[in-house]
């Protein structure tokens, strides 16, 4: 018989039974064998071993030196692997590494500010951030979690919401003392309007025209890969940018920037979900407490 096809964990453990229970018939009814089953597997494992390891009578059994060698050091590698056991399934003392694939928004200005507090919580678990707003394949990335925003695409994918962050169009109050404030679309017209580099769910801005509202797409000189370069594009009077609220309502507060174009017809929100890239079954405890920390602390609503 091939090494790899010999449960040696199993033998153990019905090994163990045979000696502290006394005989093979107590063992068998607590590892839900026959007796003959299990007599012959203590006999198998002797042969292995090429040594006794149990001294068979009529009234009782009686352990060789090298059967209660055997023993105790079965009854030890059978606790070791019960503890590892736990280890890798508790949540009280997760360990190893999460790479997190993030964008730059959300990882600038919610995930920069809560970490600390996770890592305090999990002493056992560090992390790897990789911010990006473009496409990627986040199983080539080695991504553990990724955090984006947009529907979900796929059930297949273990998810937690994160909320909703309305998108609001926004200027620096020097680019409008220069350009004017749009009002409808048309205005848009002799506006620099900055756009993401990449196709987004919601690409065109939903603008009011007279009664209704239209689609205009964002067409301009500048555009980037991600939305904390084009709120910097927007605070330095580059052009106007539609960003997610929590983005920028600390520099609408400050004065940096300021929502043009609000009407409650045009409003659209953007959902956000952290997704466990992984193949699915049970959740690894170190993804399982950064999902729930997210869950709690890391919305954008």
């Amino acid at each position: 018989m091939a090494r790899q096809d010999i449960n040696r964990s199993g033998e153990m453990e019905v090994f163990v039974q045979v000696v502290e229970r006394g005989g093979f018939s107590a063992a068998a009814r607590v590892s839900r064998m026959t007796p003959s089953a299990v007599s012959k597997l203590v006999a198998r494992l002797e042969t292995r071993l090429g040594t006794r390891l149990v001294n068979r009578s009529t009234r009782k059994l009686l352990l060789t030196p090298e059967g209660r060698a055997f023993y105790e050091r079965s009854v030890r590698i059978l606790a070791d692997m019960d503890e590892a056991e736990r280890s890798a399934a508790s949540l009280d003392n997760p360990r190893g590494l999460i790479r997190i694939n993030t964008s730059a928004a959300y990882g600038t200005h919610v995930l920069s500010r809560i970490l600390s507090r996770f890592l305090c919580d999990y002493p056992g678990i560090s992390v790897e951030i990789v911010q990006t707003d473009l496409v990627v394949d986040l199983l080539a990335e080695r991504a553990d979690i990724a955090v984006r925003a947009g529907p979900m695409t796929s059930s297949s994918l273990i998810a937690r919401k994160l909320g909703d962050t309305q998108l609001m169009i926004v200027a620096s109050p020097d680019y409008l003392a220069l350009h004017g404030t749009p009002v409808t679309a048309d205005d848009l017209e002799h506006h620099c309007r900055l756009g993401f580099g990449y196709v987004r769910a919601f690409s065109d801005w939903d603008v009011p025209r007279g009664d209704g509202i239209v689609s205009v797409p964002v067409v301009g000189r500048v555009s980037a890969s991600d939305g904390e370069a084009l709120r910097h594009l927007a605070i330095g009077g580059t052009g106007l940018a539609r960003l997610a609220a929590f983005t920028v309502r600390e520099d609408i507060a400050a004065g940096r920037l300021v929502q043009v174009l609000d009407d409650p017809r045009t409003r659209r929100s953007e959902a956000f979900h952290a997704v466990y890239v992984g193949q699915g079954g049970h959740l690894p405890a170190r993804i399982r407490v950064m999902l729930d920390f997210l869950s709690e602390h890391g919305r954008v609503s």
